[in-house]
Order: structure tokens, then C-alpha cells, then sequence
């Protein structure tokens, strides 16, 4: 069954289960409920400035990834508050198709330990090779080692090639699922939260946590409650070890073990010889996760914070859960923003701070402004944020209704709000290869176009995430990458894409020019484009390509498909920094003709760009 079939079974039950529903239906955005078992139609209060037809293409590039063939008459027919309900009750929606595609990824489901024990295996033999080999007097390098050791032991070349395949699989599927998925909504809040609770996979072996967290962190709270969310990436392997609280221990010279059961034994060996107090995710947590830069924190806080943590730890070289340890954890009286933590306690005080944060004021405003600048604009109304903001703390922070609150108000269907977000690199591929009809790409190249465009998927170094405002997309680099991105697209360049799979290819193919261009404008770019980009489509030149091509890496997306996927971390994000300095190794330009170079200009246009 393919997914346009199981789309518009999916819109079918969705108006038998809307109908069914009607007199639940609340006429405020502030009148909030928390039950996710049934739809909440959120009614317009006021009249909206968006057009009937912009409000379907509105929701399609702000709630999802972009319209696929066939979405905007099915959104259009149920009606966009409709819509916009049962995306916010992803669990009424089927999504077998998705979960069928899942099956594909070999390391994506794979449990942690089962991915720690695998690198181990790895990692033990090759030690084991060296000590044999050094007491025989052997001098070779570590890497001739390892090389030669690889050539002569398939099943450790295997364990290997798997290990290696960790990332690239959940860089595939999440970008998979961005492009199949019926909850787009959901995918949308994951990826949000993915880059609000940032790490970076290329740190250590951060890279084997990393499926655990999205499949069993963030994924399933994208829309949950925001301290049950917070909670959990506390105590994930990925955020212990990318932000090195695993490491955090009370201070050696600190008298820290007052009132807390006091370690005895080797326990004790380990207590006298810690690493000492780790402030890094303490301050993440205040900074960028909850309270924000201008929260009203201290440096005092940040400490205080560090030491309620100590003892949150895991083994990362066995099972990689999250366990507290007594021995290590400071028990000493503490306050954290006012508040006193008694001395005494363990795992508590941690739990205690996650409580005072997410329900502090400044947490709520901070969330409801990130998720505003993400639906509505980079400069969001503040009157829209002070409503987010009473919306959150009225629930306990409930996401599901802090976002309904934003995504059914006036100023989400403003004149002003239409098309005012660029698309982020994943954003952009995501939406095209939908707006194409694509079938999701399995293997991990698709996912190295995102990289090549500047955003590899989990590849953000800083703890800050990718920027959720369009300035830091827009350069003269990348409006060149995007646009060969669009050619390359077009020109079957990228696994699972053709034009051919466009809805309206074969009716158009043979028209005229002018109607090719009418056709590609009213599917891909909603109906509205600027003489300028009307211009270009006709004459198939875009001036922007010629005027930054001297200046720039005019290819390094098309070098993203000349590679394979043996290494998707080193390709995904080392290879993504050297095309962003203009080291990569290039790949000749794509030269289209006909429908496909109008269909790729297309995908280059601001209007696609934009969201």
C-alpha cells in the first residue's frame, strides 16, 4: 500500500472520528484541556488575514514538512482547524507505513547495551591484536594495525561496519520519517525538542546513545508534559555523556558526606579519587534548557545546581543506564534560586531542581517564546508569547496545549506570518523531496544533503542546537548550495526522487514552457510566485547561480551523493565541515532541460526557501 493511499484513508477516519466528536469542541484557546484521548477544534475567534487557501499551505510548512501530492485538497476538504486537531492527537492517526519502514534500519532498534556491547567486542580485539603483537616486537602504528587487522577478521570488519552504521540509520530515519510520516505534527515537536535538548554524535561514544534518544526520550514526550520531557533527557546516556555529568562528583575537597550513608570498601577507594564537581550540564540546564540566558540565574545557582546533580551518573562501557550513586553525590545543604535543599538527601535534590525549573516562571516564558519564534516568526508578537506563557504554567507545562495555543491563534494565521521562516537545511529537504512525492530514503545519503547543507542531523557541536531564526541560513554559500540542491534533486540525483513521481509530470511534460511553469507554481510554490522567479522558471536562468558562482563551493551538495555510506558520521559531519570550507572533493554540475530544470529552479525559488 503506498502512502497516498493510506493518507487518504487516514483523512477519512479522521472526519468520521471529528464528526463523532463535535460536542467537545472548545471556542478558546485559552480554555485548555490536558485529555489527549479526544480532539480539541479550536474554532477561530476572530477573522484571520490569511486567505483561505494560504491558511492550507500556512499549516502544511509550518506543522509539517510540506505539502506531498494530494495534501492540500485533503486539507483543504476536512477544513484546517480540523486538520490542525488531529495533528495535535497524533495517536489517533495511522501510521503503519512508518513503522513499517522502520524495519529497514538495522541499528536503529537496537536496544544500547546491545550497541556498547557490540563496539566492546570491537575495541577488545583490536587491543588484544596490539598486546600480542607488541611482545613479539612488532612496531606498527595503531592504524596499520587496525587496518590489518580488519582485512584479516571479517566478523570484526562486520562488527565494525555496524558500529559505524549507528548514526547514519537514525540521521536516515528521522529524515525518513520527516518525509513519510502521517504525524507531522509530532515529527515537527521531535525535531523541535531534538534541537532544543541538543548533543552532538560525534562526541566519544555519545554516537551509541544517540537511537535510544530519539526513539525512547524525545520522541515519545514531543507532546507530552515539559517536566516528564526534562526528566527524562536528565537522565538519558546521550545528555549524561555528551555534557560529561556522568563524570560530576562531589568535590575532593569538600566535606560533602554528611548525613548520606558513607561509602565503605572499594566504594570508598572510588569516593577519595573523584573527578570532582562537572558544571557543564547544570549550566546547559539553566541556560538552554529551561530558564534561559536572562532567567535570573547566578553563577551561585550553577554551582548549586552542580552539586543537587552529583551522583547522576551511568557506566557507559556496560549497559549505559541511568543510576544514581550515593558515594559520589555532595549531601551537603544547598539553595538553588531560593530555594533550600536539606542536607541529608540523594537522588532528590536533582529531582527537586528539575521541579523548581520547570515550573519556574521564567521557564515557561522562555519555552512559549522558543515555540512562538518557531511557528509564527523570529520576532513573535508578545502578547502571543504572554498567552504560550499562561497557557503553559495554567497546565504544568503541557506542550500539546501550549502549542495549540500558538498554532490556533490570529497572529499564527497573520498577513505578516505567511512565508516569513526560511527553511532550515532540513527543513528544505524534507519538503521537497515531499513536495515530490518521494519515496523515503533508506540508505544515508539523503541525510548527507542535509549535511552538505549545513545542518548534519545530531551534528551540532555547541550545546545551543542549530539557530531557529532564518538569518544564519541565508549566505551567499548557501543560497548557491540551495540551489544546486534543487537542480540535483530534480535531475535524479538523490535516492527515491525523480519528477517523475510528481503528481502532474505526465500532463505537463510535453506542454508548452508557460505551462510547465504554471503547473510547477501552483504545486510547489502554492500558487504565488514573484515575476522575478516567474522570470527565471520561463528562461531557466537564475542570476543568484551565476553571481555567487565564483565566490563559493558551487557543488558540495552534489558531492554529498558521489560518497557512500561506510562512514555516515565522518561523511555526515566531518565531511559537512570540509564542504562548508570549500575542501570537499567536488562533482560535476547538473545541467537539466524541460520540465525537470523548471521543476529544480523551482525548488531553489524564495518562495520555496520559505515557509
Amino acid at each position: 500500500m503506498n502512502v497516498t493511499t493510506i493518507t487518504t484513508r487516514v483523512a477519512l477516519s479522521a472526519l468520521v472520528a471529528l464528526a463523532a466528536c463535535t460536542a467537545g469542541v472548545k471556542r478558546s484557546a485559552d480554555d485548555v484541556s490536558t485529555t489527549s484521548a479526544r480532539l480539541v477544534i479550536v474554532a477561530p475567534s476572530e477573522p484571520r488575514e490569511q486567505t483561505a487557501d494560504q491558511q492550507v499551505h500556512h499549516v502544511l510548512n509550518r506543522l509539517a514538512f510540506g505539502a506531498r501530492p494530494g495534501d492540500v485538497a485533503r486539507v483543504r476538504a476536512m477544513g484546517v482547524d480540523q486538520w490542525i486537531a488531529l495533528q495535535l492527537a497524533p495517536d489517533r492517526i495511522d501510521d503503519r507505513a512508518v513503522t513499517s519502514l522502520l524495519a529497514s534500519y538495522e541499528m536503529y532498534g537496537k536496544p544500547t547495551r546491545d550497541l556498547v556491547a557490540l563496539y566492546q567486542l570491537g575495541q577488545q580485539a583490536i587491543r588484544q591484536q596490539g598486546k600480542k603483537l607488541a611482545q613479539q616486537g612488532d612496531t606498527s602504528s595503531k592504524r596499520d594495525l587496525r587496518a590489518d587487522l580488519l582485512r584479516a577478521n571479517p566478523q570484526l570488519r562486520e562488527q565494525i561496519r555496524q558500529s559505524r552504521r549507528v548514526v547514519g540509520d537514525v540521521q536516515s530515519a528521522k529524515l525518513a520519517r520527516a518525509v513519510a510520516s502521517e504525524r507531522q505534527l509530532d515529527e515537527v515537536m521531535t525535531d523541535f525538542w531534538e534541537n532544543h535538548f541538543s548533543v552532538f554524535a560525534g562526541k566519544g561514544l555519545t554516537r551509541l546513545f544517540i537511537p535510544a534518544y530519539d526513539r525512547d526520550v524525545i520522541r515519545p514526550r514531543a507532546m507530552g508534559n515539559f517536566r516528564d520531557l526534562l526528566g527524562a533527557v536528565a537522565k538519558s546516556p546521550a545528555m549524561l555523556f555528551y555534557l560529561d555529568q556522568f563524570q560530576s562528583t562531589v568535590d575532593s575537597t569538600h566535606n560533602s558526606l554528611q548525613g548520606a550513608r558513607r561509602p565503605r570498601g572499594r566504594a570508598a577507594v572510588r569516593a577519595v579519587r573523584p573527578r570532582g564537581l562537572n558544571e557543564n550540564y547544570a549550566r546547559e540546564l539553566l541556560e538552554l534548557h529551561t530558564l534561559g540566558v536572562d532567567g535570573g540565574y547566578t553563577q551561585r545557582d550553577v554551582i548549586e545546581v552542580a552539586r543537587a546533580l552529583t551522583g547522576w551518573t551511568m557506566n557507559p562501557r556496560q549497559d549505559a543506564e541511568f543510576v544514581f550513586r550515593p558515594e559520589i553525590h555532595d549531601a551537603d545543604e544547598k539553595v538553588v534560586l531560593g530555594h533550600r535543599l536539606p542536607a541529608g538527601r540523594g537522588v532528590e535534590d536533582g529531582e527537586q531542581v528539575l521541579d523548581i525549573l520547570a515550573r519556574h516562571p521564567a521557564t515557561a516564558r522562555f519555552i512559549a517564546r522558543k515555540l512562538a519564534i518557531r511557528f509564527v516568526g523570529d520576532d513573535p508578537p508578545a502578547a502571543l508569547v504572554d498567552r504560550a506563557t499562561r497557557t503553559f504554567v495554567k497546565t504544568d507545562g503541557d506542550i500539546r496545549e501550549t502549542v495549540r495555543t500558538i498554532v490556533t491563534s490570529a497572529d499564527f494565521f497573520g498577513r505578516s506570518a505567511y512565508r516569513n521562516k526560511v527553511k532550515s537545511p532540513f527543513e528544505l529537504v524534507a519538503s521537497a523531496l515531499r513536495a515530490l512525492g518521494a519515496q523515503p530514503d533508506t540508505t544515508v545519503r539523503s541525510a548527507q544533503v542535509v549535511a552538505f547543507l549545513g545542518q548534519p542531523i545530531f551534528g551540532h557541536q555547541a550545546p545551543n542546537g542549530w539557530p531557529e531564526t532564518g538569518e544564519a541560513w541565508m549566505n551567499a554559500g548557501a543560497i548557491l548550495n540551495r540551489i544546486n540542491f534543487g537542480l540535483a534533486l530534480a535531475g535524479g540525483r538523490i535516492p527515491g526522487a525523480s519528477v517523475a513521481q510528481w503528481s502532474n509530470a505526465d500532463r505537463v511534460r510535453a506542454a508548452p514552457r508557460a505551462q510547465q511553469v504554471d503547473a510547477v507554481v501552483t504545486d510547489f510554490l502554492g500558487g504565488q510566485a514573484s515575476p522575478d522567479t516567474r522570470e527565471i522558471l520561463l528562461s531557466g536562468e537564475n542570476p543568484l547561480a551565476k553571481k555567487f558562482a565564483g565566490s563559493v563551493d558551487s557543488t558540495a551538495v552534489s558531492a554529498a551523493m558521489a560518497g557512500d555510506d561506510a562512514e555516515p558520521m565522518q561523511r555526515g559531519v566531518g565531511a559537512a565541515r570540509g564542504a562548508m570550507r570549500g575542501a570537499s572533493p567536488l562533482a560535476r554540475p547538473v545541467q537539466l532541460h524541460g520540465l525537470a530544470q523548471v521543476v529544480g529552479l523551482a525548488i531553489g525559488a524564495p518562495e520555496f526557501q520559505r515557509r
